[in-house]
């Protein structure tokens, strides 16, 4: 058995881990689309899988964000006719989200052909609606806590990790020459303290983990903080500058969690009379596919739902599903909250709004989540005084917030409690992805402290051969 790292290493997007049994079955946990790079390394990354698609025979999919599940499309497209195992709302809401996808790409590359000519060369769309349809038909659902065989000698686990509605970790128990070893991958690991969610779930003992480590050297703010934080933003910007308030969020986890504190805000009379505007026909789609499992939200809103049905609504927020009412948002002047896609800000509505309002002091961008270094969210975070948006140059006047209570990511307290269900001395290797390099380094050491021997940091496309390891530290 070896793996192969081909995503999600060394930096925090595109999650694709190969594994290759002995008899040349292959597992793919994860297919995602490389997202938040510099545009011609990203182009670059995902034109490549670095293995054949055709080749692979199940794709265990973690969860529905499209850096773990964007380029799945691509892959059937290329050849891979093996079922795609994952949870039901992590199908509803993968099938969502690669529409969307698809609709992007192509809406784009009409862009590109419009402003650069017949004669210059367009990258076509990693995939298209049609292959979209194909890949919803390779979806096989499995539940929570129940091993399931795919074929002889080899079974698969999943577990909640609450990190979005549906999100899983995989453990892969697999059985060559008599030989049993067992493998956990976390996807994306979830807060012990999530707003909406249940916590993580302990995992069945493991030889090999892999492991996310985003946030692996830092501490997140108190999260239960963060309906007051917002609410001095929406004073601040609404009520004593008269400006707009922009958010990126994503569409799945983000959206319906500031939905959900806008609406604590609401009953608790300290919300303004201010509009509140979701403009994404897809955040709508997917807060409808929330709701349609509540069996996996937390204690503390099943109480809430016991005194409110709809604990993502409130008087005065809307949705907007058309083209129209979008671009009308555009002379609308008046102070308001406005809430699009995407979080990072790199593709989307967002970017229309951002451009609209970043060169007004009256306005305030608020990041409340995650930004790639590269991607325009990231470059708002750093302070950038000039931000270019659809090839035009744009001084920033516009105040920028940060919040950095809402990461759906656990920190490094979070992922050592994750780990606290196994004993480390009998983990034979920790494999850390999904996180920047300097940030991977600091938590190889925690977790070396603690007592794991081998902690390794795969390059992209590394191989690991797990027999060889098993050999080497018998």
């Amino acid at each position: 058995m070896r793996i192969a790292f081909h995503g999600a290493a060394r930096t925090v997007t595109g999650s694709k881990h190969l594994i290759t049994l002995q008899n040349d079955t292959q597992l793919l946990l994860d297919c995602g689309m490389f997202q938040g790079l510099s545009d011609e390394l990203t182009d670059s990354l995902n034109s490549s899988f670095g293995f054949e698609a055709d080749k692979v025979s199940y794709l265990l999919l973690s969860h529905a964000h499209i850096d773990h599940s964007g380029l799945i499309p691509k892959l059937v497209k290329e050849g891979f006719k093996g079922k795609i195992i994952c949870t039901a709302a992590t199908r509803d809401l993968a099938m969502l989200l690669l529409q969307d996808s698809a609709d992007i790409q192509r809406s784009e590359n009409q862009q590109h052909r419009t402003q650069r000519g017949k004669q210059d060369e367009v990258l076509e769309p990693l995939y298209t609606m049609e292959d979209v349809s194909k890949t919803a038909e390779l979806f096989e659902v499995i539940c929570f806590e129940e091993w399931v065989q795919l074929q002889e000698g080899v079974e698969v686990y999943y577990t909640n990790t609450g990190h979005i509605i549906g999100s899983a970790a995989i453990t892969i128990r697999v059985t060559e020459e008599g030989q049993t070893k067992t493998l956990h991958f976390s996807g994306d690991v979830g807060r012990y303290r999530d707003v909406l969610l249940c916590p993580p779930q302990p995992f069945p003992k493991a030889d090999f983990i892999i492991i996310e480590s985003t946030y692996g050297n830092s501490l997140h703010e108190n999260q239960f903080s963060t309906t007051d934080q917002l609410m001095k933003w929406i004073k601040h910007t609404c009520v004593e500058k008269q400006g707009k308030l922009i958010i990126p969020a994503f569409s799945v986890g983000r959206t319906q969690e500031l939905l959900y504190f806008l609406n604590q805000l609401s009953l608790e009379k300290r919300l303004p009379e201010i509009p509140v505007i979701v403009d994404s026909p897809l955040s709508y789609e997917t807060t409808q596919v929330v709701k349609k499992y509540p069996a996996l939200f937390n204690e503390r809103l099943q109480k809430v739902l016991e005194i409110d049905d709809d604990p993502f609504s409130f008087p005065g927020m809307r949705f907007t599903r058309h083209v129209e009412e979008s671009m009308q948002l555009e002379h609308f002047h008046d102070p308001c909250i406005i809430i699009a896609a995407s979080g990072m800000a790199d593709a989307g509505r967002i970017r229309h709004h951002i451009k609209n309002n970043v060169e007004f002091e009256r306005n305030t961008i608020l990041l409340v989540g995650y930004c790639s270094p590269s991607s325009l969210g990231g470059q708002l975070i750093h302070g950038d005084k000039q931000v270019k948006i659809n090839g035009q140059e744009y001084n920033v006047h516009a105040e920028i917030g940060v919040m950095r209570s809402m990461s759906a990511h656990g920190d490094a307290d979070d992922l050592a409690r994750y780990l606290s269900c196994q004993e480390a001395a009998s983990v034979t290797t920790v494999f850390l992805v999904h996180g920047e390099y300097d940030v991977q380094q600091d938590f190889q050491k925690k977790l070396m402290l603690k007592g794991y021997e081998q902690v390794l940091i795969p390059e992209m496309h590394a191989v690991c051969g797990l027999n060889e390891i098993v050999a080497e530290t018998a």
